[in-house]
């Protein structure tokens, strides 16, 4: 494992992250109609919790004396409720693949291994409350 190779990972996990916070907090301010009315909380807190492991990563970025990247991954922006759910969905997947591959990379490296098992867990979480407001 070179660091090279742990600092690239890193700057795509932080892409990835203000992604999905960019993504769900978009979801938070335009969700409307009723059905809306219990998921936009939700929605602000998965933000929240996604802009905290974008900082997680970027402090890891700073360990490393890199400086983490600004420009997130691809947004997806749909007004439509379910949609917004089935792209959540999708964007968790990802993620959760993206940091199982990461964390076999960085089986070398424990405080990197660590920190993607750790925010691995909420991923999966978030996966699950997504896939538990679609299948309502």
């Amino acid at each position: 494992m070179a660091k090279a190779e742990v600092i690239d990972i890193l700057q795509s996990a932080v892409a990835r992250e203000l992604a999905a916070l960019t993504q769900y907090m978009w979801q938070h301010v335009i969700a409307v109609g009723l059905e809306s009315a219990g998921i936009k909380g939700i929605f602000k807190e998965v933000a929240i919790a996604e802009m905290k492991h974008a900082e997680a990563f970027a402090e890891r970025l700073d360990f490393f004396g890199a400086v983490p990247t600004t420009k997130p991954a691809k947004i997806t922006v749909n007004p439509d409720l379910k949609q917004m759910l089935r792209d959540d969905i999708a964007i968790e997947q990802e993620a959760i693949a993206m940091y199982k591959n990461a964390i076999e990379v960085c089986k070398d490296d424990p405080g990197t291994r660590h920190l993607f098992e750790d925010i691995l867990l909420d991923e999966e979480e978030h996966l699950n409350e997504w896939t538990s407001l679609l299948n309502e």
